[in-house]
């Protein structure tokens, strides 16, 4: 493991390659005022820290993109990439804004409200010296309180192989937990505005790229992924989207007839689960189901 202090006040620890990793990290933005500054601070206090970030404002329209500028100011010079959109494309298109600003050999993508863990990147990279072949790496991820201290980050992960059948069961890459290579040939679907990760991840392992996943938690979600607000909060939509994904797959022959329709019906009975979820939390937060 890399030892060096906290790097907001070391900034040749952020712009020299023997102390970083060759990885740039988008970050769509829309309105994140309150959640983008923890989500840079766990980018900055990276032990194997990214070279480049940048953050993309998707036309939020109030005081968002100056507040992206105090903070990229408050780092190291040229570490931080700030870019406007003149209209609101959703976080596809920001991803890919962002993805086409990147400058080192790996993306890794973070939301405006997560937070990652310490050594996630140092990890990642670790795996991906060990097994070059490997063009997308994730790991676990989970909720967690934000007034709630997290856990003392991993120093060791086992890395495993996610096989092309796992796909068909649901989404196992997180988007704030990739890492892959930025040469690979697609990007974000932007006329996808719910599930159009999960395609994404689809059109690289049905085409035969190597993907893996960390078996540590290493990032967080400051909210329920459904449920609780936002664009997840329409199940119905979601899932909608998620038919539609599966269609896309199919119509550009990346999974065959038979595998669609297993993942189809696994989707149903996900859906059903989520339901008795979402119905319980409204019960246990004093609400009508």
């Amino acid at each position: 493991m890399v030892e060096h202090p906290r790097l907001r006040d070391e900034s040749r620890l952020m712009t020299s390659d023997a102390f970083t990793a060759p990885v740039s990290v988008v970050v769509p933005c829309y309105r994140c005022g309150d959640t983008i500054g923890d989500a840079v601070a766990s980018i900055a206090a990276q032990t194997l820290p990214p070279r480049q970030v940048v953050l993309v404002d998707d036309a939020s329209g109030d005081g968002t993109v100056q507040a992206l500028h105090a903070l990229a100011s408050g780092y190291p010079r040229g570490w931080i990439d700030v870019v406007a959109l003149a209209r609101n494309g959703g976080p596809s298109r920001a991803r890919n804004v962002g993805w086409q600003q990147a400058r080192q050999e790996y993306v890794a993508f973070l939301d405006s409200d997560d937070t990652w863990s310490e050594t996630k990147l140092e990890l990642q990279m670790r795996a991906l010296r060990d097994d070059p072949k490997i063009v997308l790496i994730a790991h676990r991820m989970q909720v967690r309180d934000r007034a709630v201290s997290p856990p003392s980050a991993p120093t060791t992960a086992r890395t495993r192989i996610v096989p092309r059948r796992r796909l068909l069961l649901n989404n196992p890459f997180p988007t704030a937990s990739v890492v892959l290579r930025r040469d690979l040939p697609f990007r974000f679907n932007e006329d996808y505005r719910r599930v159009e990760d999960f395609l994404l991840w689809g059109q690289i392992a049905f085409s035969g790229y190597r993907c893996a996943k960390l078996d540590q938690v290493l990032a967080y979600w400051h909210k329920p992924n459904y449920g609780a607000g936002g664009l997840s909060e329409d199940l119905r939509a979601m899932h909608r989207a998620g038919r539609e994904v599966r269609r896309e797959l199919l119509r550009q022959g990346l999974v065959s007839l038979p595998e669609h329709c297993f993942a189809r019906s696994v989707g149903m009975l996900r859906k059903s689960r989520q339901r008795l979820l979402l119905a319980w939390r409204r019960a246990q937060a004093g609400g009508a189901p």
